[in-house]
């Protein structure tokens, strides 16, 4: 009857389809918008955010209270979560941490490395590790002052040399303990080093330290500084054959003195007796501590290359 009258039936599929087509239409150019609003109060990178949150607090809870959108979450959740300024302020030292995780992933999964990594930073075992990775890295600098003294105190000759050179440990030693020998030395050391630290500790690397040392001794207290701080960060190879290290390594009883040596610490300048080049070389520490992990990558990469 409807066609008779020049009527035609309409078919609901078709309206279905086409609403849904209009409803999809209408979604895309809001989620668009809300893109280009996103990336306005972001910037390049992150760049704006920090000054748009200040100015308009109240406009980013309420965008965020609507949803981010997916394709910047994860930038995002980075800036509000500070995240990515821990990493601005100490990017080498981040992936020094890299080199932690890359080496536990080739022996576990990935929830497996992730609750290993945990367990070390929080000291689930023995001291946290997390104050390595910290603003201001106060953990590395705690080491090396210690590793210092040990040095002086075990071979006091080499350490005079150091002192003589203005070589200062966190010229050479800093990666050392940032990735637990995990750079720039042969793997199976690293794995039989790394065997010993997750069972007795942080103290197996200032052993092993000073068993790099203790091998080269005799060659490294004729060298001048350039010289010097070229072999302190290129071992010869027999020095670096895990059967012969490391039982030099053990020969170095080191766990009571760090125990004293962390209380002296902690007690500042005025209860320890730093060294004359701890105090010569402080306020450089904490600027090649922040460039260390970046070397590193950049060293990588161009012996890939």
């Amino acid at each position: 009857m409807a066609r008779l009258m020049g009527f035609q039936k309409a078919d609901p599929h078709r309206i279905a389809k086409g609403a849904f087509v209009l409803l999809s239409f209408c979604c895309y150019h809001r989620e668009e918008r809300s893109i280009r609003k996103w990336r306005k109060m972001i910037g390049v990178g992150g760049n704006d955010w920090k000054h748009y949150v200040r100015r308009n607090p109240h406009v980013v809870k309420r965008r965020i209270r609507k949803g981010i959108p997916d394709c910047l979450r994860g930038l995002v959740w980075q800036l509000i979560s500070g995240s990515r300024d821990l990493l601005l302020m100490n990017p080498g030292v981040y992936e020094g941490m890299g080199f932690l995780a890359g080496l536990l992933l080739l022996y576990m999964s990935e929830e497996d490395a992730f609750w290993l990594l945990v367990a070390l930073l929080k000291g689930a075992v023995h001291a946290p590790m997390e104050g390595l990775y910290q603003p201001g890295l106060p953990l590395v600098q705690q080491y090396l002052s210690q590793f210092e003294k040990l040095v002086m105190e075990h071979m006091p000759k080499l350490g005079q040399h150091f002192v003589e050179e203005m070589i200062n440990p966190s010229m050479y030693a800093s990666q050392w303990f940032i990735t637990v020998f995990s750079y720039s030395f042969p793997f199976h050391l690293t794995l039989r080093v790394w065997d010993v630290f997750l069972y007795e500790g942080i103290k197996v690397v200032f052993q092993v330290g000073l068993a790099l040392l203790r091998f080269c001794h005799d060659d490294l207290v004729k060298l001048p500084f350039e010289k010097l701080l070229h072999a302190l960060r290129n071992f010869p190879e027999e020095a670096t054959d895990p059967d012969v290290l490391l039982p030099i390594a053990f020969t170095f009883k080191v766990s009571s003195r760090l125990e004293e040596l962390t209380k002296e610490y902690q007690k500042g300048p005025e209860g320890s007796s730093e060294t004359s080049s701890s105090k010569r070389h402080q306020p450089l520490i904490s600027k090649t501590m922040s460039r260390v992990g970046s070397r590193v990558i950049s060293n990588l990469t161009s012996d890939k290359k």
